[in-house]
């Protein structure tokens, strides 16, 4: 397994992450599912035991992701592991987790003290290494405010460094002012580069963690035109950020994106998505992809990744001249 640095952070992790998004299962969000469908823990278990046992060391969770199910699934999985593996969660939602609604949003002081100590207990740990707001379009003038609360948990020993969940290069470059601030966690995949977000990342040495490396599963190659997903998934009933899939199909413009680099992608005998990542490992030294993993045989592709290497400088290039964007 190849290593990466978590920015500025000095914390090692794995250069392919595990998702554990998914494991949490159905939860709900201002009336619509914000999760994958339904889950077997064992399954889940199952998975992570094999990506640790593939050198996989970076599992970033949420507190959100099942109203708190899957940290819960995590705890469960590494017992006994914990010093070997990095993990990272996020706050800044409140949720019910009898119902497994998403109620809210709070970013006070009080909040996050609370937040950071529930996800400790969930999650079975004394500390957490990343610790993310989870608030994408958080008020800019709130930074400072959640800059000093996090330093404090750093302080006091419960988290080590921290990050924000955002795609807005403003808010990713104002949060790294703060002395421990690692990491931005931003969308990214070979359908939707981010160079801007790249940009800030270099500038303010922070790890680039990619959320949706494989564009929402469509990089997986399960999916086509005809295409359903079910009612109860995040994909299926679509929120208005969604833009990968439409009414529970693929979006077609990112199907004809797919197709004109698939070869590309799935040359020297890699899958579609050992070539996704491999243009995510390319693409940057400082990206970070968490692919969503539900199952062994995922966690083995995931990090055979690794086995075949980034794509080459021509691979890129050639990408960016097939999908028309500048490179």
């Amino acid at each position: 397994m190849t290593f990466r640095q978590l920015g500025r952070s000095g914390i090692q992790v794995s250069a392919i992450g595990f998702g554990a998004w998914a494991i949490g299962g159905p939860f709900t969000s201002g009336g619509k599912p914000a999760g994958w469908g339904e889950v077997d823990d064992d399954e889940s278990v199952a998975a992570i035991h094999r990506a640790l046992d593939l050198g996989i060391t970076f599992f970033d969770t949420a507190d959100v992701y099942g109203t708190g199910h899957s940290e819960r699934v995590l705890r469960r999985a590494l017992a006994g592991r914990r010093d070997d593996v990095v993990i990272a969660t996020k706050f800044g939602n409140v949720f019910d987790a009898e119902t497994r609604t998403v109620t809210g949003r709070d970013i006070s002081p009080g909040h996050v003290r609370r937040a950071c100590r529930a996800s400790l207990d969930r999650l079975g740990t004394d500390r957490i290494d990343l610790y993310q707001l989870h608030v994408g379009d958080a008020p800019l003038d709130r930074v400072d405010d959640l800059i000093a609360t996090l330093e404090e948990l750093v302080d006091g020993g419960l988290i080590r460094a921290y990050g924000w969940s955002t795609d807005d290069p403003e808010r990713a470059a104002a949060f790294a002012k703060g002395p421990h601030c690692a990491a931005v966690q931003h969308e990214l995949s070979v359908l939707r580069d981010a160079p801007a977000m790249l940009a800030v990342c270099d500038t303010h040495d922070l790890a680039s963690v990619n959320r949706g490396p494989l564009a929402m599963g469509l990089l997986s190659g399960k999916y086509g035109p005809q295409s359903r997903l079910p009612g109860n998934d995040v994909r299926g009933d679509s929120p208005a950020w969604m833009t990968l899939f439409r009414d529970g199909r693929p979006a077609p413009e990112f199907l004809s994106m797919m197709e004109a680099i698939r070869d590309i992608l799935t040359s020297g005998g890699r899958t579609l998505a050992q070539g996704a990542l491999g243009w995510l490992l390319a693409r940057s030294a400082r990206t970070l992809p968490i692919p969503g993993i539900r199952t062994a045989a995922q966690a083995e592709e995931n990090a055979g990744a690794l086995r075949h290497g980034p794509l080459s400088a021509a691979d890129l290039a050639q990408i960016d001249d097939l999908l028309q964007r500048p490179s």
